[in-house]
């Protein structure tokens, strides 16, 4: 898995799969501080910082002030952030798909079954379209 995941990324210029990580978590609707990122990552306030820093500085992520308390500073995706987290998701789930194929018929919807309760779980983003190639066995 780890090596779909990292491979899924080869193509977006230095992006790390930690980095990667605190994308798809700011691709959620409700406000994350960095304090709640900090968490959600499992480490310290000071390293999540560093690592928004520069996804802010590519482009990929924004701060702004949370909605109902101007004084908290929330943070984003950018549009680009966005596209990126969608373009690298396709890559994972079409390599997923492929090692799919490769399985026995009567294994592959437990397969997929254990890959959507996974996904879940670890908080990735939803399936939109279900004709995408994972689940189009």
């Amino acid at each position: 898995m780890v090596g779909v995941s990292a491979r899924s990324l080869d193509d977006e210029d230095g992006v790390t799969l930690t980095q990667f990580r605190s994308l798809v978590l700011l691709d959620r609707p409700d406000p994350v501080n960095l304090v709640t990122l900090a968490g959600l990552l499992d480490v310290g306030a000071s390293t999540a910082q560093r690592m928004v820093e520069r996804l802010v500085r590519r482009g990929l992520a924004a701060r702004d002030r949370h909605p109902d308390n101007g004084r908290e500073v929330v943070l984003r995706l950018t549009p680009a952030g966005e596209a990126l987290v969608g373009r690298v998701v396709a890559r994972r789930r079409r390599a997923l798909g492929a090692i799919a194929r490769r399985l026995p018929q009567e294994t592959r919807s437990v397969f997929v079954e254990a890959l959507d309760a996974f996904s879940e779980a670890a908080g990735e983003p939803a399936v939109v379209d279900r004709d995408d190639v994972l689940w189009d066995l």
